[in-house]
């Protein structure tokens, strides 16, 4: 069973910066690796690191670029056989904003589950901005936290490292359902791009 209190985040920027936030905040150990270790060591609460130092989370979020992904999984990759690999990415097309650059059918995480089989890829926080990842609400409801996956073990994990943090978390299904999702973060991103919401807004679930 894999530790839920020791993470590595792989990034820095306003993702990496605000679920690594929320983490702590549960309690966890939490390792944060950037480009710049100085945005990692300006965190408070982390361990930082810059990307290339080893890895010392049994769950490991790539809060990263979708374009940035494959060079750090290769980096990585004798190092996260049984991790939990976390993948947040909307492979959008920035040069059209109109596409998603994975092939028709297929997901970011599942093409990162193929770069990396030996972990238990999840899919989560790609609906989520930063912004409601921060302030724990959108609106009067809390943010939630969609994860897919194929691995309950990875999941549990997962799911109570997030809650501890004050985040809800509801179980979206197989990984196979990260098209779907990153479709949702798709659209979430087109619309906020359109200034028909913005950027601290986001879509809530309500029980």
């Amino acid at each position: 069973m894999v530790s839920s209190t020791n993470v590595t985040v792989v990034g820095a920027g306003s993702m990496g910066a605000a679920i690594a936030a929320r983490l702590v905040q549960g309690g966890a150990s939490v390792q944060v690796l950037a480009r710049d270790a100085g945005k990692a060591a300006a965190l408070p609460g982390v361990v930082p690191g810059a990307i290339g130092d080893p890895i010392t989370g049994g769950i490991v979020v790539l809060a990263l670029p979708y374009a940035a992904v494959g060079e750090v999984v290769a980096r990585y990759a004798d190092q996260l056989d049984g991790a939990v690999l976390v993948d947040l990415t909307n492979p959008v097309d920035f040069a059209t904003f109109d596409s998603l650059v994975v092939p028709a059918g297929s997901s970011a995480a599942a093409e990162i589950a193929a770069l990396a089989p030996g972990a238990a890829v999840l899919k989560a926080f790609n609906t989520t901005f930063a912004a409601t990842l921060a302030s724990g609400t959108v609106g009067a409801e809390p943010t939630t936290v969609l994860v897919a996956g194929d691995d309950a073990d990875a999941k549990a994990a997962f799911t109570t490292a997030v809650e501890a943090g004050g985040l809800r978390v509801v179980d979206a299904g197989s990984l196979k359902r990260a098209h779907e999702l990153e479709a949702l973060g798709f659209l979430q991103m087109t619309l906020a791009a359109a200034g028909a919401t913005s950027w601290s807004a986001g879509f809530a679930l309500a029980r």
